[in-house]
Parts: C-alpha cells; structure tokens; sequence
C-alpha cells in the first residue's frame, strides 16, 4: 500500500540504530482534516487508502478519539462503500472494525455489510463476515445467523475461515448462538482446506472444553487419522497431551492412552508436527527413560538442521529435559556442542548451559576452553544463564572448583552490568559457603575483584565475607591490605563496611589486633559520621590492649541484629541514662504499621482537612498513625475484650464510605488468635443532626467460621466529634479463617437547634450502607522484616519447604504480578527485592513475616513472563511449622 510519503534511505552518520518510519511525526488534528477527503464526489482511492493507513496508525499507537471525532470519521468512512477498488475496500473493513462504532451507528453500516457479506466477490464476503461479528451485538448476530452457518461450510476456504475465525472470538460473549453451529463446525473439519481444519478444529475444542468427556471423544475419533493440515496436527497433539494428563495409565500394562499416537506424530513429514509431538512426549508427568528415548532422538536430528528455528527449539527443548533427565540428553552431547559455536548467540547459549547440565566430570576442562571464547560474543543477559549453569556444574563436581573458580574469576575483571556481576559474586559466594576447600581462593579472587569494583552494593557484599570468613583461614593478615585500601579510596557506604571488617579480624585474630586498633583510630579522622561512628565504637568494644575481647563484644560484631531499625532508633532515641543499661533483646521484633490508608473512594479538596481529623480520631491524640501497642491499650481497657489474650496485629485503616458523605466511617481489624475486633471510627458530619444509639449491623455473607460475640454502640455521636464502635467475632483458635461482612450503620437522629445547640427530645431511627468489609489471609501474617534472609532461610528446617508451581494469567509485567501476590500474603519484602527491573523477564522477590500464633514464615517469589504475558510463579516458603507453610500454599490456590 502506498504511503503519503517516500520511503527514505537511512543516513549512515546516525548514531541512533532505530529504523526511519514514515509515520514520524504524524498528528491527529492534520489526518482529521485529511480524512475529508472521504467527502470528495470524485474519489482518490489511492489517497483515501493512504489517510486509512495514518487513522490505523494513530489509533494502535493508543491515540484517543473524542465521541464526536470518532463518529465524523466513521461517518465519512461509510461513504467509500460506493468505490469499487478492492484495495480500498479492505482498507474500509479494517478502520470499522477498529473503530468500533457504538450501537446506534452500526445499523448505519449493517446494510452495506450484508450486501457485501452476500456478494459474488468471496474477498468482500470474508471480510465483511469479520467485521460485522466485530461490530454486531447480540440482537442483530440473531439476523444473521443463517448466513453466517453457511459460510461456516462454505466451498471457498477463504470465507469459511472468517466464518470459523469469527466464532471463535464470539464465543467470548455469545456462547449460545456459537454452540448452535456445531454440526457445521464439525463438518468443516473434514475440510481439505489446511487452514479451515486449523479453525474449525481449534472452534470445536472451545466449544467442548469444559466437558471432558467431549474432549476425550472428540480426540479419539480424530486421532484415528483423519487430520491432514499440519497446523490442525498440532493442536491435535496439544489437545491429547491434556487428555493424557487427566488420564490413569492403563492398570495392566501401565501404558499411556493415546501415548501410540504421540509416538506416531514423531514419524509424520512435517518438521513442525514432528517437534510438537517431541515437546508434548517430554513434558508428560512423570515420563519414563523408554517414553522419552524417541522424542529425544528426533530433537538430536533437528540439532544438525540448517534451519535456525528448528535448531533453536530442539536445543531449548533438551535444555529443559536435561533439567529433570540429564542421562536422556547425555547420548546428545556431541551434537549440542557443535552448536556452541552457532552464529545464533541464542542458540549456543542454550548449547552451553545445556552440555553443563548433562556433562561429566571429565568433559568440564574442555567445556570451560569453548566458554572463555564464547561469553565476550553474547549479551550479558545470556552471561547470567552461562553463570547459573556452571554453578550448579560446580556444585554437582566440587573437585572441579579450581578450574570453574578461575573461570569466574577471569570472567569477573571483564566489562559487564551490575546484574552480570553480581551473579558471579554470588556464585563465588555460594562456592566459598558449599565446598570448604574453595574458601581461599575464592576469598582472593573476591579482593582482586573488589579493587576495580565499581558497584557499591557487590563492594559491601564482598567486604561482609572478608570479615566473616577471613579471620578462619591460614593467613588472615593477607586479606587486611585490600580492606584498608576500601577505607581509603571508597565511598562513605564501604568504607563504613570496611570498618567493620576490620573489626571482626580483631576479634577473632588475636596477633593482629594492634595492628587493627592503629587502623580503627586513623578511621576516627574520616569525613563521613557513619564511619567515625562505627570506629568509635569497635575501639570501644576492642579495647586499647591485647586483652582477650568480650563476649558481648563478638556478640554485637559477629551475630545477625534481627530487629527493625526504625525500632531499634526509637528505643535508642526514648532510652534514659540509668544504672540500668541499654538492653537490645527489648526491642520489639515488630514492624509497626505504617501511617497509609485504602481508599475506595477519590480524594476530594477538603482530603487534608478531613485526613488531620481522622488522624486525631483513630489515634486518640497521636499524630499521623496509631501503633501496635496504643491500640493493645486501648482494646485492653474495654472488659468485654480484655480476655482475649494478646493482640497479634491491626490491620491498615479502610474506608467504608466515600469523600464528602453524611457520615464517615473507616475500619480497623484487631486480629487476636481466637477473636476479631472491628473498630469502626465514625464522624457526624451534619451539623443539624445528633445520633445516639450509634451500631454497626454485620451480616455475614461468606463467614461460617465466624461468631458474633459483642457488639459495643456509640451512646451519642454529635457534629464533628468522632467516636468508635466495637463488633467482636469469634472464631477457630489459631485458624486462618476468611470472612465477608456486609454493613449497615444504624442510629437513632434527633435534630439540632443551629442557635442554641439543644436536640430536640423525640427523632426516629435510620441506617447508611456501608461498603463491605472482609477478613483476608494477609490479616493473619505480620510484616517482620529479617535483615539477612539467606541466613534466616538456611536456618530454617529443610523439611518445612513447600515449593508448587502457579500461573497467574495475564499481567502487563512482572511488577504487577510480584505486587499482587505480595498484596494477597501481606508479607514483607526484603533486601529491596520487591522491585523489579524495568523489562525483566524473571525476578525472584524475598518476603517475610509471622503468621498467627508468632511462627515465622519465609518465601521465595520467582515469576517469569512469556510473550505473550503469560506470568507462571514458582512459591517457596519455609516456616517454622510445616502447617504454616502448607497454608501459604492454599492461601495462593484458593487466590
């Protein structure tokens, strides 16, 4: 098609690699006064297709149209229906459709489209088959039903595909109408026609999938070979693999049903029939040596294939195979090495990480040779991947850490991004900790490292594990030059954690710490108040001889500190000099909660008067926010709720009203292990009305486990002055049990003189509707931050671990999807993990918390995207009870 301007030849001097568009600096205003040219009596179609092309443009770039500009337009695309030029009129199909026009209009077109649906052309009929099942609602697809069932069996394949295409998209919305054609639909799939069969069967499965008796019969009778275009093959092989999984094997043979016909495809003539009947035998649950044996065989010949694609997927598919079946790809070995040196960067990355997964001991020193060559031709997202794999090689084979640690090593003083170094720091670093015998050498190429490391975050990491393990090995002393030199030539941040380094070598070596103290007070001269801080206090706690060092001071030196911060500041910052001192393992282990509300309705101008107010109802007087401990106080005072024992966490405030209404009433859960209190903080905002009498009535829509038990009212509620209503419910004693309440306030309203002040004697009684409030899992887990998470993770017991896979649909990135799941367990990230980098295509978040009854709970996050922005998610959780980590799990499977 034509553009309305030339295509240009790119200047060779440009820096910027992206391509020159013809589209560059179009705007909307100027195409809508070209789009009159739709007006013309004699009309231009090779102008009018060229403005169509600018209006598609403008509105997949997600250019909005006004009510009025999209109906000028539609209008004026309606009059090209009179030009004969068949290029045109596709032209017009594909604005309409896009357009969208709203209900009132499409009968402006309908007629058009009918007349072009039944018409000898079979190109205007496909086409305007498409469109009218895009634009048409349900009434009028009623009309044209009969038109559409025959073009579903239609002689030319073209129409019959829009047909089969289109009900497929109308299913979403008119399953009824769709389910009528099933006769037809399942005559068009003994179509000759390769692509008719593809649509037709594809239509066919939607229509039964829910029924897996149907599905069951419906891959039975096609399996039997009566499917010839290869793409129908492959949904075939697609849908049998899901009968296969809801399938028993046979009790006296322990075959696979339909497992023969997998097998078969493996023998088909197309090349794409043939992988997807390989992929779909390797990803069988539970598949055996002998199932495997020939998929893995016809992905080895596709290995030596000279087109690009087909050796892409074979190797990606053995990639995953040797993850679970290393010995089933080992026969494979020699022809994925010669891939390593494949002009494809993808390719070869999935050759070498593949070999490390299935080679043996002796092929590791030839393996590492073609890697050195190999890792400065690929990007370094395909280094991190190369990274992975040898760490686990080297895991796998420890006696091989020499030559894998060298490699790292070398690899580590090349150019390379934050995250491509910090990979092989911690794989340096999970080496040192998994295989004693690599701790020196590690610990040396970590200082060569660090001389040249221009990444704060990797210069602490690797600081941290100087002081930990450098004081345990043969020579100590050897490590303390490259420490000083980071207190010398770093930023404030390492060498705050130099200093620190240097502290733990004079705890733990004894013969070194003169040396050590002279260092520590040269710190004392540094700019930074962090690091003459941390000087001042290791002098301190080391003394100024060579007295044997306290334990309190290794303590304070050496072991984790697993408070929050912020607590820790502000018991500091309230600690009093006494007799008695400062004792650490007081300060509360709790993250308190922070000063944010949900809100279900917008912000109005009056949001900062009205948040100050709400501030000082809910908080009794306290500025901002009501802690933990202000709200155990109060609830405690209360006799109805003082013997429900400690309370465990409240939740964030929830607004149960909208901005600038009557009444204004928030929500706050108090979670005990047998009850729950729900504080409702109510506010009169009618200056002419007293209500006394004041209830919150819950009625439970979804709350089996749940027990009203009190019900505390407001005696009187007047203009402006806040006050509290209390509902109780028991419920199981340590259960994590979820509940729905709907809400209704109730209160007796008497009126109020606006002279004198005085309510009058008699009122009448009167409720509002409230939002509904709910009891979540992510009440019942409280955020506890943990300030080392692989130490407290490796401390927990192994036989805690749950791991399960999910997919979690469609996210538009994996911020969502790591939001989402984070939102559901209201855990607390750590180590800034909740975080993901922009584009990233995996992440893996840390979270934190105690669940009910103090047990502490970790998690593991990883997620990943296809795509097509499908987001699959990988759960990890460790506790401190194998329960609590089995409810994490349903707490996810029931989302």
């Amino acid at each position: 098609m034509a553009l309305s301007q030339p295509a240009a030849k790119k200047d060779d001097d440009r820096e910027d690699d992206a391509e020159y568009s013809p589209f560059y600096g179009i705007e909307k205003g100027a195409v809508l006064q070209e789009a009159r040219v739709f007006n013309d009596s004699q009309l231009d179609a090779r102008r009018c297709a060229q403005v169509i092309t600018k209006l598609l443009y403008l509105i997949n770039q997600g250019e909005t149209f006004t009510k009025m500009e999209a109906t000028e337009v539609f209008f004026s695309v309606t009059k090209l229906f009179q030009s004969k030029d068949i290029g045109l009129r596709r032209m017009v199909y594909l604005v309409i459709k896009e357009i969208s026009p709203s209900s009132d209009e499409v009968i402006i077109v309908t007629s058009s489209l009918m007349k072009d649906m039944n018409s000898k052309t079979d190109l205007y009929r496909a086409n305007a088959i498409r469109v009218l099942c895009r634009i048409t609602e349900g009434g009028l697809l009623g009309q044209i039903e009969r038109y559409l069932k025959q073009a579903v069996v239609d002689k030319n394949p073209v129409v019959s595909s829009a047909a089969l295409v289109s009900g497929i998209h109308l299913l979403q919305t008119n399953v009824d109408i769709v389910k009528r054609w099933s006769n037809e639909v399942q005559e068009a799939v003994q179509s000759k026609a390769p692509l008719v069969q593809f649509h037709a069967l594809a239509l066919l499965h939607q229509i039964r999938q829910n029924d897996r008796l149907a599905v069951s019969k419906l891959v039975s009778s096609l399996t039997r070979g009566s499917v010839r275009s290869p793409l129908a093959q492959c949904l075939l092989i697609r849908y049998t693999s899901q009968v296969i999984a809801e399938s028993a094997p046979n009790t006296q043979t322990g075959d696979r049903p339909y497992y023969d016909y997998l097998e078969g495809c493996l023998r088909h003539k197309n090349e794409m029939v043939i992988f997807e009947a390989a992929r779909a035998v390797t990803e069988l649950k539970d598949v055996t040596s002998r199932e495997l044996t020939p998929a893995i065989t016809v992905l080895q010949l596709f290995l030596s294939s000279s087109k690009p694609v087909l050796r892409f997927a074979a190797v990606r598919t053995l990639n995953k195979v040797a993850m679970t079946h290393p010995l089933a790809v080992t026969n494979c070995n020699i022809d994925i090495e010669s891939l390593i040196a494949d002009q494809n960067r993808s390719i070869a990355t999935l050759a070498i990480t593949t070999l490390l997964k299935t080679g043996n001991e002796s092929s590791v020193d030839r393996l590492m040779k073609q890697i050195t060559n190999f890792m400065s031709d690929i990007a370094d997202e395909f280094k991190i991947v190369v990274v992975e794999a040898i760490r686990s090689l080297c895991l796998k084979f420890p006696q091989k850490y020499r030559s894998l640690m060298n490699f790292l090593s070398n690899i580590l003083r090349e150019e390379g991004g934050f995250d491509y170094k910090k990979a092989i720091v911690d794989t340096i670093l999970i080496l040192i900790r998994e295989i004693p015998e690599a701790k020196e050498g590690g610990l040396s190429h970590l200082c060569e490292f660090i001389e040249d490391c221009e990444f704060t975050y990797l210069s602490t990491q690797i600081l941290h594990l100087l002081g930990k393990e450098g004081p345990k090995t043969v020579d100590p002393s050897k490590y303390i030059r490259y420490i000083y030199n980071r207190v010398i030539l770093e930023n404030a941040t390492v060498r705050a954690s130099a200093v620190s380094a240097l502290a733990k070598f004079g705890v733990v070596v004894e013969s070194l710490r003169p040396r050590i103290l002279v260092l520590l007070r040269r710190c004392l001269f540094d700019t930074d108040d962090e690091v003459r801080d941390r000087a001042t206090l290791y002098l301190n706690l080391l003394g100024n001889g060579p007295e044997n060092v306290s334990e309190s001071a290794q303590s304070l030196i050496f072991e984790r500190l697993d408070v929050p911060l912020a607590n820790l500041e502000a018991s500091l910052q309230s600690y009093e000099p006494s007799e008695r001192p400062f004792d650490v393992a007081a300060v509360s282990t709790e993250v308190k909660p922070q000063p944010f509300t949900e809100k279900k309705a917008p912000t109005s101008k009056k949001a900062g008067k009205d948040t100050n107010q709400k501030a000082t109802a809910n908080g009794g007087g306290l500025p901002g926010h009501k802690t933990s401990d202000s709200y155990e106080r109060l609830l405690n005072s209360i006799p109805e709720f003082a013997g429900f024992g400690k309370l465990f966490k409240s939740s964030p405030i929830v607004e149960l009203t909208e901005a600038e209404t009557e009444y204004s009433v928030d929500v706050i859960k108090h979670i005990y292990s047998g009850h729950v209190v729900f504080q409702f903080n109510c506010t009169n905002t009618i200056a002419e009305y007293l209500l006394e009498n004041v209830t919150v009535v819950m009625e439970a829509i979804d709350a089996e486990d749940f027990g009203e038990v009190v019900s505390k009212p407001l005696v009187s509620m007047p203009y402006g002055a806040p006050g509290k209503v209390f509902v109780a419910f028991q419920k199981p004693e340590g259960a994590c049990s979820l509940a729905k309440f709907a809400n209704t306030l109730r209160f007796y309203v008497k009126a109020v003189d606006p002279s004198t002040g005085e309510s009058e004697e008699e009122g009448y009684e009167d409720e509002y509707q409230l939002e509904d409030s709910e009891v979540t899992a992510a009440d019942y887990i409280l955020k506890i931050g943990v300030s080392n998470f692989r130490n407290a993770w490796e401390s927990m017991d192994p036989d805690s671990e749950r791991v399960d896979e999910y997919g979690l649909g469609v996210r538009e990135n994996l911020q969502e999807a790591v939001r989402a799941v984070s939102t559901i367990l209201g855990m607390q990230p750590c180590e800034a993990t909740e975080v993901v980098p922009p584009n990233a295509r995996s992440h893996t978040c840390l979270l934190s918390g105690k669940f009910l009854g103090g047990v502490q709970v970790l998690v593991r996050l990883s997620v990943g995207i296809e795509a097509q922005k499908q987001v699959a998610m990988k759960l990890m959780v460790r506790s401190e009870d194998p329960a609590v980590s089995d409810i994490i799990h349903e707490i996810i499977g029931n989302a």
